[in-house]
């Protein structure tokens, strides 16, 4: 047992980041200090135990963490990195941060510029994230309208061009790419034209059309009038882009305009974008954990979370209200951007006007969010309500998980999940499993192993759990989904057993079968989600026992190939029977020499004795 209170007294007293955990190991709240012990020790004082949120955590603490840095700008990303990767309960959390796309400048000699929401490490650049998918959309047309970027995903780089793998497509033809596949346009100019696409998105569209009229000079004096004209449209493009956006201030300097919104737990942040006095964009991000009375830590928790994955920070950043540690987000921000970037709390003039319009703009997107919301918990479907009744569930199974295992005689065993959402099949949620760690006969350590292969999977990818597990079985099969459950600390999520025989329904601590009534549409909900899964664990069975017959263990013999295999069960009725023969019979029968026949016989022994 974790003495916490000794272990308080072991916090260093240095700046760094401290979690704090329950019982099962799972992170409640992530922070960070100044000094650690002193920061740590004040949660441990009743009197500054002020709210029903702090009380309801603190009495969940059983164990602590910390992680020593070696300054509190550093403690402030461990900090801002380590809520996205536990997204603790206690914290303020941004929702829907993993779904927002991002534009991919790939990195190579002629890079591809993509929207995608997913983040692969292979050195390409980022920009985003974007909350406004549409008006990315938007912006996307207007890029690929002015600039000649290439839309093929072809991989282009000196070999290819050099052994003219690729040929140039329509788009060449009609001048919306340039060719760099049959090396049309030299590295160096593509690359200037992708800069100027950077600075596009950036809405730096005045530096855009500064190098572009400086190149239209350049053709033009060189007499490549056909080229003039091309750039010239690209200018009046963007020239009719920019004239859409509305200006809203007379001063150019590039800034954040950032207010906050918040209802009881749940708060609406809007970012305006002011690039050049215009307004080039507007992001939004729902936050759930907020207290109400303390907005300065939810500013200060988003700023954190925004600003640690966005490309660009400007050097001004103007809000309604100053966030907690304003000294150290300020210097984290500098060191981010390279040069100083200032907060600004407005008092009178222009900026005022700015902030009331943005936090208008919160509130009514977060009116909209609460009312979608409440839409949200209307549509509850009735059998799930039942479902909820029956099984007396404090919350609606709204994602119920089944598992179910399939074999004959404990050969080929396989498991099958499938997943309902709001009673309805999601098959892309489906999955399949082989059993890897279970010999012979055994569905109870089958179950045990699914169970805990598939939640220990979802554990360290922070993925969604379900409202309910369903097992197809009775009280055994249970027991083990049960133990699975509880060696990864996820004994929270509500599992239930229904037995085929009686169409039983068992929970965990009751010997005896749930009473609910036949007709009732949560039970009939359960049975449809069970037959779904036997329906799924059957046919990946049926079709992992028919890849056997077309592949046998005797393919894996050096100098035996599937005339011999032919041969073999021409000549006898199964493996057991070639493992029971002599090496002269195998030889004479099938023609081949006896120290493969000799192999052969060893190997059908070996699949024998594993399968007794």
């Amino acid at each position: 047992m974790i003495n916490i209170s000794s272990k308080v007294k072991q916090v260093p007293r240095k700046p760094g980041v401290y979690l704090f955990k329950d019982e099962k190991g799972l992170v409640l709240y992530i922070g960070k200090a100044k000094v650690l012990r002193d920061r740590v020790r004040t949660y441990f004082q009743k009197s500054n135990q002020t709210t029903p949120r702090l009380i309801s955590m603190m009495s969940r603490v059983v164990d602590l963490e910390w992680i020593v840095t070696n300054n509190e700008v550093e403690a402030l990303l461990v900090e801002a990195n380590l809520i996205k990767e536990h997204a603790p309960k206690y914290n303020v959390s941004l929702k829907d941060d993993k779904s927002f796309p991002y534009v991919r400048i790939t990195r190579e000699p002629f890079p591809q510029i993509i929207i995608t929401r997913k983040i692969v490490k292979d050195g390409s650049k980022y920009l985003g994230p974007y909350t406004d998918v549409k008006s990315l959309r938007n912006t996307f047309k207007v890029i690929h309208k002015v600039f000649p970027v290439r839309s093929c995903e072809y991989k282009i780089n000196e070999d290819t061009i050099a052994r003219k793998k690729v040929s140039v497509c329509l788009d060449y033809h009609i001048n919306k790419c340039e060719g760099p596949c049959e090396e049309l346009v030299d590295e160096k100019t593509y690359n200037k034209m992708i800069k100027n696409v950077i600075r596009f998105l950036h809405g730096r569209t005045d530096k855009v059309l500064k190098s572009l009229k400086n190149r239209m000079e350049v053709l033009s004096d060189e007499m490549r009038f056909e080229e003039a004209a091309i750039v010239r449209d690209q200018i009046k493009s963007i020239e009719s882009f920019t004239r859409r956006q509305r200006k809203v201030t007379a001063n150019f300097e590039d800034k954040d305009i950032i207010a906050l919104a918040v209802e009881e737990s749940d708060a609406c942040a809007v970012v305006i974008r002011l690039r050049n006095g215009k307004i080039v964009g507007r992001e939004k991000m729902m936050m759930s954990g907020v207290d109400c009375d303390y907005q300065p830590e939810a500013l200060l928790a988003f700023l954190r979370q925004f600003y640690l994955d966005t490309d660009f920070i400007p050097p001004e950043i103007i809000l309604l209200i100053k966030p907690n540690d304003e000294v150290t987000i300020t210097s984290w921000l500098t060191d981010k951007r390279g040069r100083r970037v200032k907060l600004t709390v407005p008092q009178r003039g222009e900026k005022v006007r700015l902030l009331r319009m943005t936090q208008q703009n919160a509130k009514l997107l977060l009116e909209e969010y609460l009312r979608q919301k409440e839409r949200r918990r209307e549509l509850i479907p009735g059998k799930i309500l039942q479902l909820q009744s029956d099984l007396h569930l404090s919350v609606a199974p709204r994602r119920i998980e089944a598992f179910d295992i399939s074999n004959i005689q404990g050969s080929y065993p396989v498991a099958a999940m499938v997943c309902f959402v709001d009673g309805q099949p999601k098959k892309s949620l489906y999955r399949k499993f082989k059993i890897k760690t279970v010999k012979g006969v055994d569905d109870f350590a089958m179950i045990r192993e699914v169970v805990l292969r598939r939640y220990r999977r979802l554990k360290s990818e922070s993925a969604q759990f379900p409202d309910l597990i369903l097992i197809d079985g009775g009280k055994g099969q249970l027991g083990m989904a049960v133990s699975a459950l509880r060696e990864l600390g996820l004994t929270y999520i509500p599992v239930v057993g229904l037995a085929k025989r009686l169409e039983e329904v068992f929970i965990p601590g009751y010997s005896e079968p749930q009473s609910i009534a036949k007709h009732s549409s949560g039970l009939r909900l359960l049975q449809h989600i069970r037959d779904e899964a036997h329906r799924f664990a059957v046919a990946f069975h049926r079709k992992r026992r028919g890849k056997s017959v077309t592949h046998s263990i005797f393919h894996e013999i050096k100098g035996v190939g599937p005339v011999t295999v032919k041969k073999l069960f021409t000549n006898f009725r199964d493996i057991r029977s070639i493992s029971r023969v002599s090496e002269e019979e195998i030889s004479r029968k099938i023609g081949i020499r006896k120290s493969l026949a000799e192999t052969i016989i060893s190997t059908a022994k070996e699949f024998v004795n594993d399968r007794e």
